[in-house]
């Protein structure tokens, strides 16, 4: 949630620029300022949910067997040459 408030409040300045440097009036660049991001903002926060939810692996049912592999590595004790003097 810091992210998208992160993202909003710069989201807010560029608009607020945008429509101040486009018209010259402050209160068009302040409700651009307010409205496009604060609907922008909305729209990414529900757009990052459905996101993260397609990428995720989806869940098997509990009558479908899942094959898990078993990874063992064996650490061996490795003794230091033995040198001829």
């Amino acid at each position: 949630m810091k992210k998208t408030i992160s993202f909003a409040t710069i989201h807010m300045g560029v608009a607020f620029t945008v429509g101040y440097v486009m018209t010259g009036d402050l209160a068009v660049g302040g409700a651009l300022a307010l409205v496009e991001p604060l609907c922008n903002t909305v729209a990414y926060y529900f757009h990052e949910k459905v996101w993260n939810r397609v990428k995720s692996p989806r869940q098997l049912p509990d009558s479908q067997p899942v094959l898990q592999a078993n990874y063992h590595t064996e650490y061996k004790q490795i003794e230091p040459p033995l040198y001829a003097h």
